[in-house]
């Protein structure tokens, strides 16, 4: 017999103090929580290139940093891992809390989709709204099964899909002026 009123739980980031470090990532959006493993090993490794380009730039340009898997405090329900962040020098020192986790959003975030559809669809619609809530400007996805980049910028107060990127295509961008890598070699 299930009871004729239930409510459902919602997660808040205190919560996360007792759950075990097994190597599971644990994020809360709106109140919801999701677990997932360790990723991929190809997963990291597309991740690690982007980060590896994005940080040479930012060494280059001295305009901000790049950062691997941070910890970004939305809210008290909502905190994410994204897989790459860049935040600009000025965001950078009004975001960053004592604890060493954004608490604001960055200029850019990079997710690389993992394999199972679920997680899938959590970077494209559940993250994708909650970074565009939240005023990120640009969101990179990079879905290494099909071998390309979905590029989304602000627009009007929404992150919207403005391209595709495939392999033979160079990846740039208005926020990081001079910032260009091929395609090809984020994914090899």
């Amino acid at each position: 017999m299930t009871p004729a009123n239930s409510q459902q739980v919602r997660w808040a980031i205190a919560d996360l103090a007792g759950f075990p470090d097994n190597g599971n990532r644990y994020e809360i959006i709106d109140g919801e929580l999701f677990v997932t493993r360790a990723p991929h090993w190809e997963h990291q490794d597309i991740a690690g290139a982007i980060y590896a380009e994005l940080r040479t730039w930012s060494r280059q340009s001295g305009l901000g940093q790049a950062a691997f898997a941070p910890g970004i405090i939305f809210s008290e329900s909502d905190a994410v891992i994204p897989d790459v962040v860049w935040v600009s020098n000025e965001r950078l020192a009004q975001f960053l809390d004592s604890s060493g986790h954004l608490i604001g959003a960055p200029e850019l975030i990079v997710e690389v989709l993992s394999n199972s559809e679920k997680d899938k669809k959590r970077d494209r619609e559940t993250k994708l709204k909650l970074y565009s809530v939240q005023g990120v400007l640009e969101y990179w996805i990079i879905d290494r099964e099909q071998q390309l980049i979905e590029v989304y910028r602000r627009e009007n107060g929404v992150l919207k899909k403005v391209m595709t990127l495939f392999k033979s295509d160079r990846l740039t961008s208005p926020l990081l002026p001079g910032f260009n890598c091929q395609v090809e070699s984020l994914l090899a």
